[in-house]
């Protein structure tokens, strides 16, 4: 008789399409907070869905990723492969800052109040144990536009493609269905962006910007955006990430006109660069080229008017690992204990009382403590 095949891990809401709104939630965890943070994890679906479940044509979801810090703070037991800290890329011209970030939560909606109302029950729930280090609102732009006038994320693979290009595989089969996303803010100076000639731009991007079609090779400049960002692999096949950008803004008197983030109307603008990929090297790569050079000192042209302000790298575990997280470093099987102690002499079930407000699925254990 066969055996009955085991099913495949649930990805997190990672190849959700692109909404309109969406809020990008970057925290670092306080010491002490990680048992906090662990009890969160099981309820996040729950909660998901019953905000969600007030309006349920919103099409609500809610990514969370991990970083490689909190990581070892909060599980026993394997590690994802490729987790490492977001690593500075310095070029002789441009930075790429490495800043701080143990959880993100990547919420998209159609309707803002949707990714509002969970942004907020959800930082609630971390209160006094994690500290919101960096919140974005993002709104989609016309035709999926950025700030800067040009359709963003054109490239994204689909399908299949899409699938391949996100999440882990056999390469690292206990956290298969997983991903990694890096993230970084860019603030823009729309003055001098909007000094160019559209010609220029369009040299700059590497794409026409009224009919979002990429520059012939001859004809598209080697510093350009695109042609830093196409990366192959030793097959000579073009290895992808899944971006899923937005723009953000906020207008007022926050820095002088011409500053890395503002324009002539006065604010902050910019594009909040979001890439999923089962193998954060792929991003990375495409980062060392646009701010080192490919080769070095051939710049990406867009650096000149984007400033990259903050940079985390996180892992993006599958749904079932988020409902059952691990144990805890340092903690035994729930019902076993050392031979010999207190402990070992007793049985039975734990007493309930998971604080899980009744829509989650949190169960207690025991517990010591970018191409456009």
């Amino acid at each position: 008789m066969q055996p009955e095949p085991q099913p495949r891990p649930e990805p997190q809401a990672v190849l959700s399409p692109l909404t309109g709104a969406a809020v990008f939630l970057v925290l670092t965890v306080e010491p002490g907070g990680e048992d906090t943070v662990r009890a969160l994890l099981p309820d996040l679906a729950g909660l998901r869905r019953s905000v969600g479940f007030r309006a349920p044509e919103g099409g609500l979801t809610c990514v969370t990723g991990i970083g490689s810090e909190l990581w070892d703070r909060l599980f026993d037991g394997p590690r994802p492969a490729a987790l490492h800290p977001f690593r500075e890329v310095a070029g002789a011209r441009h930075l790429a800052p490495a800043t701080p970030g143990d959880l993100l939560l990547h919420l998209r909606a159609e309707r803002m109040d949707l990714c509002f109302e969970l942004a907020g029950q959800l930082t609630g729930r971390l209160a006094g144990a994690a500290a919101v280090v960096d919140s974005v609102q993002g709104f989609k732009y016309f035709d999926d536009r950025d700030l800067l006038g040009f359709v963003d994320g054109t490239e994204n693979p689909e399908g299949r493609a899409a699938v391949r290009a996100a999440l882990v595989g056999a390469e690292d089969p206990a956290f298969a269905g997983a991903s990694y996303v890096i993230v970084q803010k860019y603030l823009h100076d729309l003055d001098k962006w909007n000094a160019l000639s559209v010609e220029e731009q369009e040299g700059a991007v590497g794409r026409t910007k009224l009919t979002d079609i990429e520059l012939a090779d001859e004809a598209k400049p080697a510093d350009s955006h695109v042609a830093l960002t196409v990366i192959t692999g030793p097959d000579g096949e073009e290895r992808k990430i899944v971006r899923f950008n937005m723009p953000f803004g906020s207008f007022g008197s926050f820095g002088p006109s011409g500053s890395a983030g503002t324009g002539g109307r006065g604010g902050t603008f910019g594009t909040y660069f979001i890439g999923y990929a089962r193998d954060p090297g792929v991003t990375e790569e495409m980062l060392r080229n646009m701010f080192v050079g490919n080769p070095p000192g051939t710049t990406d042209r867009l650096l000149d008017f984007s400033t990259a302000a903050t940079g985390s790298l996180f892992f993006v575990p599958t749904a079932d690992f988020l409902d059952s997280p691990p144990l805890a470093p340092g903690t035994a099987e729930p019902g076993t204990a050392e031979p010999g102690t207190a402990a070992s002499a007793a049985s039975g079930p734990s007493a309930p009382g998971d604080g899980s407000l009744g829509i989650g699925s949190l169960k207690q254990t025991s517990r010591t403590g970018p191409r456009t």
